[in-house]
């Protein structure tokens, strides 16, 4: 049994991530601002703090050590910095929640090597002071530079599930079954998914197994969004109508100029075994459709 602490486990993957470590016998203490509220009752330790305050995030874990931390929550170099100068020497491994977003979106095929943290310039702030993937690359250069305790990246892209509170997926079904139009800039381009599930069992593994540095999360293969849209179409039994430019309450929450996306071969090397996109996106989308 092992001593999990996880920043950011009540919703989403991050709770999916909880179920297991709770299945597998693991004692877990899941650290969150208290707005989603503790829905694993006296299996978990609940600590409420908000992350982003340092001094009161080091009086609640203070005299405390933990086996693995997983950090589903950090979005800026600052938050990185802090999270090392509080935890350095009090945890055995980091896997930090990173993101496709790392990489620019240039229409070819991402691996590891196309962005590397470990000579990244470092540039100290908060999550204002950069975008979501700039953040992402400063905190993955912060974790690499300045944590005395492995560190594990991993890199998703976007993240599918029923119970997503973004709603990315969602936006499409509801827009299509309603007969709204969605904005979109390039619709052969290509992109990579996970499945929630999927990326909980990911955080797992990353945890559990000796790796460190960043890896690249995802299912096998990828799919284009003109192709999306007709799964969505053939689940609604509605046609789509499609803007190639639209304003902000329109537009696609997955509306990219170029393909995107990222190969998984470091991972399925080291033993993890990904499932098949179009084994679970139909599935997924009908779901959606029916309102289950």
């Amino acid at each position: 049994m092992k001593n999990i602490l996880v920043l950011g486990g009540s919703r989403f993957f991050g709770r999916k991530l909880v179920e297991l470590l709770i299945a597998d016998g693991h004692h877990v203490v899941i650290m969150t601002r208290g707005q989603s509220g503790n829905p694993f009752g006296d299996q978990v330790e609940h600590i409420i703090v908000d992350r982003l305050n340092k001094e009161e995030l080091a009086k609640k874990v203070e005299g405390r050590t933990f086996d693995i931390v997983y950090d589903n929550i950090c979005y800026s170099p600052n938050d990185a910095y802090a999270f090392c100068e509080i935890f350095n020497g009090k945890i055995g491994k980091l896997v930090f929640t990173s993101t496709l977003s790392t990489y620019e979106a240039d229409g070819n095929e991402k691996n590891e090597a196309d962005f590397d943290p470990y000579h990244y310039e470092i540039r100290m702030g908060d999550i204002a002071d950069f975008t979501y993937g700039e953040g992402k690359r400063q905190a993955e250069a912060v974790f690499f530079k300045y944590a005395k305790f492995p560190v594990v990246a991993v890199r998703f892209p976007i993240v599918m599930g029923e119970d997503d509170y973004t709603r990315r997926l969602h936006f499409h079904v509801e827009r299509i079954a309603n007969g709204e139009p969605i904005g979109f800039l390039n619709m052969d381009a290509e992109m990579s998914y996970i499945q929630a599930t999927e990326a909980a069992e990911f955080l797992k593994w990353a945890g559990m197994t000796d790796v460190e540095g960043p890896y690249n999360a995802t299912a096998n293969g990828k799919i284009s969004l003109s192709n999306l849209i007709k799964l969505i179409e053939e689940a609604t039994g509605k046609s789509a109508k499609i803007a190639l430019v639209g304003n902000e309450e329109i537009r696609s929450p997955y509306a990219v100029p170029v393909s995107w996306y990222m190969s998984n071969e470091k991972a399925a090397k080291e033993g993890f075994q990904f499932t098949n996109l179009q084994d679970w996106l139909k599935p997924l989308v009908e779901a959606i459709a029916s309102g289950k």
